[in-house]
């Protein structure tokens, strides 16, 4: 299908603001589009031939945007463009990127296979430079396959027909922005920006193509008042270049949720005489993450949690937000209701959503969408991850390290299943996500599993998941923890529990919630397809708040929590336990979810009046350099010269 068949682009905004370059050009559109349900595509020529309908990119083709709203299984899918790769980017290399594909694809750039990439919440790019001449139009092929049966990283995805319960409709294929860009034949890769608070510095990596002879690299970081700090590294001798840029004391400015501050970097590569070859502009915030005892703290501050859970689904596009105003409306939802943060739940993000928590001052953990290896055989070998979810996990923690809003990661969720007597596939790929995690990134705290079956000693942090309605025993479940004894998910035959044993770790209760409501439904039975929520149903809106508070109250005063997540922020499909519509449209007072929230926790607490006894002693007024005020700059602004959003029209051709 011609390029020029497209009448608009959806999702038109440049897709990975904090790695960005000029030229660009987005894919999005009406692509040919063809099922395959017996996955003999290839053996009946696809690869070779239009395609018999179309599909509107980056929708899944089970989603109403995409045009085709298809509910059954979809073994293989096939997608054909024509593209021209711009005449001006001749002599450059021609990346071809996809924001994810679900699950496995393949693909062809004028029949010339290019690559393969296996997992579906995570993106890849594709050298298609001798496939794609400039200036020739070109058919790109994908096929993507998504085996129902497989146990695979699938998320929230339903493995039955009709979705039930906590699982919902499917997704397959494109489901996140198509893109290309020309790079020079030497070029910067992502780089990994970490903050460190403790010298007011920023250690930047900057990984390269290949070494340049003589060549370096410069990065300048700015604020609004311009250049704050750079520096200059050589190109040639390292493989990854790597440099600390320390900020004069008086433009060092924290990141937080109150002032969530960030620096704008440029990053050039320069040659032998020192002409640019490469140039990339990103952002960051100085934030640090730490824990004493039973307290994270952020910027050595205790900032208790009040983390809701967000699945990222939408009515109309599924996992994909039909605007970039979805994503912002999402956080900006959560901070009205009185949330600081999310757990961003069994899906990979978008980077565009973490490019605006980033702004915000929204807290999030990065997680991965593992369900979908329960084969059901057997309490203790049920689960069955493989190879691949380390390979995705990994691309995961590339993808999103320099994010200041990601204040911890967690690569898995719910694993249910016995504690048994022998070493299981559950056992090694948890602790092998696990030392990857800590091996990539040793800035962030790591939690190995999100409630049920937590299998590494070392984990940072521990957890559980609580549904129970009734505040009183809410709170007599959690009342050992002081003593050691959490409240921790058990077998539902064996009454024993699934996890190792605690030790003393920061503990949250990280789903907890989840109350129905639903007045349409409020005459009839829950049904886990029909309108489905945990525990006993509240009867009227009086009675949701009463119960709100009183669950939320029973963590705000524990003085050994350090946070929560509330199940969710909206309702999805059938699971009807938001805080708001699963349109978005408010279901309860919002003003008083905020009020039950926003008094201070308990741990918040104990830390103020420890902090204020060590100030009295040391002689100080309590008040820390970066907690002043700033009254001439906007929140969550970026202090750098340049606009957040890539220049050019949306979806053309940047040259």
């Amino acid at each position: 299908m011609p390029a020029d068949d497209r009448t608009d682009t959806p999702r038109p905004e440049y897709p990975r603001p904090q790695f960005q370059r000029d030229r660009w050009q987005n894919l999005n559109g009406r692509w040919g589009f063809e099922t395959d349900r017996s996955d003999t595509g290839r053996e009946r020529g696809l690869t070779g031939r239009e395609l018999s309908g179309e599909i509107v990119v980056p929708f899944a083709p089970e989603a109403r945007l995409s045009g085709v709203e298809e509910q059954d299984f979809l073994r293989a899918v096939w997608y054909r463009r024509t593209i021209t790769v711009p005449p001006q980017w001749a002599g450059d290399r021609v990346l071809l990127h996809f924001g994810a594909v679900d699950h496995d694809a393949t693909v062809w750039v004028n029949g010339i296979e290019v690559g393969r990439h296996r997992g579906g919440f995570c993106g890849f790019s594709l050298d298609i430079t001798d496939a794609a001449p400039a200036g020739e139009p070109v058919p790109v092929v994908v096929r993507a396959r998504d085996d129902p049966e497989a146990p695979q990283a699938r998320g929230k995805q339903s493995v039955r027909y009709t979705p039930r319960a906590a699982t919902y409709r499917r997704t397959t294929g494109i489901w996140q922005t198509v893109w290309m860009e020309p790079v020079p034949q030497t070029a910067i890769r992502r780089p990994r920006i970490t903050p460190n608070v403790a010298a007011g510095a920023f250690d930047v990596e900057v990984p390269l193509s290949a070494n340049l002879p003589g060549g370096v690299v410069h990065v300048r970081v700015s604020d609004g008042a311009g250049e704050a700090v750079s520096g200059t590294v050589r190109a040639d001798l390292d493989l990854t270049p790597r440099l600390s840029l320390v900020l004069p004391p008086e433009r060092v400015r924290l990141w937080s949720p109150a002032d969530p501050h960030l620096y704008g970097l440029d990053i050039e590569l320069r040659d032998a005489d020192g002409r640019a070859v490469d140039t990339v502009e990103s952002y960051a915030g100085l934030r640090s993450v730490a824990i004493t005892g039973k307290q994270i703290r952020l910027n050595g501050d205790v900032v208790f949690q009040r983390l809701v859970l967000d699945q990222g689904y939408y009515p109309d596009g599924l996992m994909t937000a039909p605007t970039d105003a979805d994503l912002v409306r999402d956080i900006q939802l959560g901070q009205a209701a009185g949330f600081n943060g999310a757990r961003l739940h069994q899906k990979v993000f978008e980077e565009r959503y973490l490019h605006h928590a980033d702004r915000l001052g929204y807290l999030v953990w990065g997680e991965f969408g593992d369900w979908g290896c329960n084969t059901g055989e057997g309490q203790s070998t049920n689960q069955r991850p493989d190879a691949s979810y380390l390979q995705e996990w990994l691309e995961v923690l590339e993808r999103d390290h320099s994010h200041p809003a990601i204040i911890g990661w967690c690569p898995m969720n719910e694993t249910w299943q016995d504690y048994g007597d022998r070493i299981t596939a559950l056992d090694d790929v948890m602790r092998g996500m696990f030392l990857a995690t800590k091996a990539h990134d040793t800035s962030r705290p790591v939690l190995d599993t999100s409630g049920y079956a937590h299998r590494i000693a070392e984990s940072d942090v521990f957890d559980s998941h609580d549904y129970e309605q009734d505040p009183e025993a809410f709170a007599a479940a959690h009342s050992a923890l002081a003593d050691g004894e959490p409240y921790v998910n058990r077998s539902d035959t064996t009454g024993h529990s699934w996890s190792i044993g605690y030790r003393g770790q920061p503990f949250f209760v990280s789903e907890f919630g989840g109350i129905w409501w639903n007045p349409a439904e409020a005459g009839r039975p829950q049904t886990a397809t029909g309108s489905w929520g945990y525990g006993d149903r509240v009867r009227s809106v009086e009675e949701f708040h009463t119960r709100f508070d009183g669950l939320v109250g029973v963590l705000l005063d524990h003085p050994d929590m350090f946070g929560y997540c509330y199940t969710q922020l909206t309702d999805v499909f059938q699971e009807q336990n938001g805080i708001y519509g699963f349109d978005r449209s408010e279901k309860f007072d919002i003003r008083r979810i905020r009020a039950a929230q926003l008094r201070p926790a308990a741990i918040e607490a104990d830390a103020r009046q420890q902090r204020a006894g060590n100030d009295a002693t040391d002689g100080k007024d309590g008040r820390r350099p970066a907690e002043a005020p700033h009254p001439t700059e906007e929140p969550g602004s970026t202090k750098g010269p340049r606009p957040t959003e890539a220049p050019g029209p949306a979806g053309g051709a940047h040259t």
